[in-house]
C-alpha cells in the first residue's frame, strides 16, 4: 500500500490545479486519471487550442441551484491569475471574440505548463489506473487496478458524463452517494438542440449555414452565432441556450436581430419594386436561408407584387421565430453537464463536503455550470485552487 497526504481522482484541469496547489504547500500528491493521459478535455477544446479563460468572467456567467456558490472561488483565483501563469510560461496567446482565450499554438502549451507545474512540486501523475472502490476509516483506502492507495484526504475532479469518448464517467456521483450527498440531477449542456420528424423546417436543406442571431429561451437571451445541422440546430447561441432549455419549453430566434425585416422589404417594395423578395432578403441573410424562408412561407416574386401581410409573414419568420425543439444530442456530443453533486453539501471557500471531513469535489463534478467561451475552465481552475489552498 502507498501512502500520500491527498489523492486526487481525475486528472483534467480541477484536478491538477488541485494537485499544484496542495504541492506548492509541501503535501504529498497523487493524481490518478483512468486514461492513457491527463487533460483530455483540454487537449481537445478550442478546436485544439484551448479556450483556457475568459477576461470578462463573473458568477453570473455560471448556472447552479445556488447561484452564489461559485463567487468565492472565483474571486480569489482570477483569469488574471491563470493569464500571470501563462505568460511566465511564454505560451502565445490571443483574444477571439467576447473575451475568449486562446492558444496561438496548441492546447498542449496548457497540458506542458501544468504538467511542468506538476513536477516542481513532486506531485506523482499516475494514468491508466482505475480506481476500483473507495473505503474511508482514519483515512482513505482506494482500491486500484495497480494496488492500494491510502490517503488523508480524497480529492474528486472526475468531472461529469459529458463527452464519454474522452473517457467521462458518473464514477464522481457514485462516490458521493457512497457518502450520502446530494445530487443535483445531472443532463447534458453546451450541447446542439434536435428537433423531431413532424417539425416542418427541413434543416437538412441549411446544414452549413450560420447566422449572427438573437435567440431567447424563458428570461434568458443571447447574441451569438447559430449554426444549421442535418439534425437540427447548433453554433455558439444554441449552445448557449442549450444549458437554459428544459423539455417542453418553446425557443424564439431572431435571425437578423439589428433589423426590423419588415420595414427593410416595406422600403425596398418603394425603392426597387422590381426586385425578388428573396434577394432583398439575402442583403440582411446568407442567400441559402433567405431562399428557404421564401419557399418555406410559400412567398416568391418580385416586391411589386407582394402584399404587406405576405411580407409581414415572411418577417415574423425572420424576426420572431418559435420552435419547439424536442431534445438535445445528449451526453456524446454535449461539452458540459449541468448538474452534480449539490453545493449545499460543499463549502464554496474550500470544496470540502460538509458531512465527510478531507473528502473535497471540485470541479464540473459539482453543480456548477459555466457559459460556453473559457468559463467552465476559469471554474476548474479556481475550484481546483480553493481546494488545493485546504487539502
Amino acid at each position: 500500500m502507498t501512502d500520500y497526504d491527498v489523492a486526487i481522482v481525475g486528472g483534467g484541469a480541477a484536478g491538477l490545479m488541485c494537485a499544484i496547489e496542495a504541492g506548492k504547500r509541501g503535501r504529498s500528491v497523487v493524481v490518478i486519471e483512468q486514461s492513457k493521459s491527463v487533460a483530455g478535455k483540454i487537449r481537445i477544446s478550442g478546436g485544439g487550442r484551448c479556450n483556457f479563460t475568459n477576461i470578462y468572467c463573473s458568477p453570473d456567467n455560471f448556472q447552479s441551484k445556488n447561484n452564489h456558490f461559485s463567487k468565492s472561488a472565483l474571486k480569489r483565483y482570477s483569469p488574471q491569475d491563470f493569464i500571470n501563469l501563462v505568460e511566465d510560461y511564454d505560451i502565445a496567446y490571443h483574444e477571439k471574440t467576447l473575451g475568449q482565450l486562446f492558444c496561438d499554438n496548441s492546447a498542449h502549451d496548457i497540458i506542458g505548463m501544468l504538467t511542468s507545474e506538476c513536477d516542481k512540486v513532486g506531485v506523482k501523475i499516475k494514468t491508466s489506473m482505475i480506481v476500483k472502490s473507495v473505503k474511508k476509516d482514519e483515512s482513505f483506502k482506494l482500491v486500484t487496478t495497480d494496488g492500494v492507495i491510502s490517503s488523508g484526504t480524497l480529492v474528486v475532479a472526475t468531472g461529469g458524463p459529458s463527452i464519454p469518448k474522452m473517457g467521462a464517467s458518473v464514477w464522481g456521483y457514485d462516490i458521493a452517494r457512497q457518502f450520502k450527498l446530494k445530487i443535483v440531477d445531472p443532463v447534458p449542456a453546451l450541447v446542439p438542440l434536435t428537433f423531431g420528424k413532424e417539425f416542418i423546417f427541413d434543416f437538412r436543406k441549411l446544414s452549413g449555414v450560420s447566422a449572427d442571431v438573437n435567440i431567447l429561451c424563458g428570461s434568458i437571451s443571447f447574441n451569438e452565432a447559430l449554426l444549421f445541422t442535418h439534425r437540427g440546430l447548433s453554433g455558439p447561441a444554441v449552445l448557449q441556450i442549450s444549458s437554459y432549455w428544459r423539455s417542453g419549453m418553446g425557443v424564439t430566434i431572431n435571425l437578423a436581430p439589428t433589423v426590423d425585416i419588415f420595414n427593410e422589404l416595406k422600403n425596398a417594395k418603394e425603392t426597387n419594386a422590381k426586385q425578388e423578395i428573396h434577394t432583398a432578403l439575402s442583403s440582411f441573410l446568407p442567400k441559402r436561408l433567405a431562399v428557404y424562408i421564401c419557399d418555406h412561407t410559400r412567398v416568391s416574386g418580385p416586391l411589386a407584387d407582394l402584399s404587406n401581410k405576405k411580407l409581414q409573414t415572411v418577417a415574423e419568420l425572420v424576426n420572431s421565430w418559435n420552435i419547439l425543439p424536442n431534445g438535445t444530442e445528449g451526453f456524446a456530443t454535449a461539452e458540459v453537464t449541468r448538474g452534480g453533486v449539490s453545493t449545499t453539501e460543499i463549502s464554496s471557500k474550500t470544496m470540502e463536503t460538509k458531512k465527510i471531513p478531507n473528502l473535497y469535489f471540485i470541479g464540473e463534478v459539482v453543480d456548477v455550470t459555466g457559459h460556453l467561451g473559457g468559463f467552465n475552465f476559469q471554474w476548474a481552475w479556481a475550484s481546483g485552487h480553493a481546494a488545493g489552498q485546504c487539502v
